[in-house]
């Protein structure tokens, strides 16, 4: 990841091997090949692997709304397994609305062609802007 990324120093998105597609205004698109060691026994890619990448996506898209704005976690995440996930997954998310010191998020995982395979909903915890 180049260090102008935001995903820059985060090594377990790098282990994972997360890639950054889109990051602008509310929105975030980020892909993930799915590899053996991320499935689970039925060759699927493990549910932890497709919530992972959403609460990434959508911690992103309220990033990319309020730069200015310190991240203080993911306060509530929900994912709705739709479909088996396997090969490459594309996740989608964006902004709902910034409200005090709370981020709503939403978003939709695909698969490599094109099918749903979950959709995610996010609350996310923002620092105020004097907070260290």
């Amino acid at each position: 990841m180049e260090s102008s990324s935001p995903l820059a120093g985060s090594h377990f998105c790098e282990d994972l091997g997360i890639e950054l597609i889109s990051y602008l205004d509310g929105k975030a698109i980020i892909a993930l090949t799915v590899q053996p060691r991320m499935t689970n026994r039925f060759g699927m890619a493990h549910g932890g692997i497709v919530s992972t990448l959403a609460d990434q996506a959508m911690g992103l898209a309220w990033r990319s709304a309020a730069p200015d704005r310190k991240p203080a976690g993911t306060i509530n995440l929900n994912v709705n397994f739709i479909a088996p996930a396997k090969g490459r997954l594309r996740a989608e998310a964006n902004v709902v609305k910034i409200a005090g010191r709370c981020a709503f998020c939403e978003g939709h995982i695909y698969g490599e062609d094109g099918s749903v395979i979950s959709s995610m909903q996010g609350t996310f915890g923002i620092r105020s802007n004097n907070a260290g």
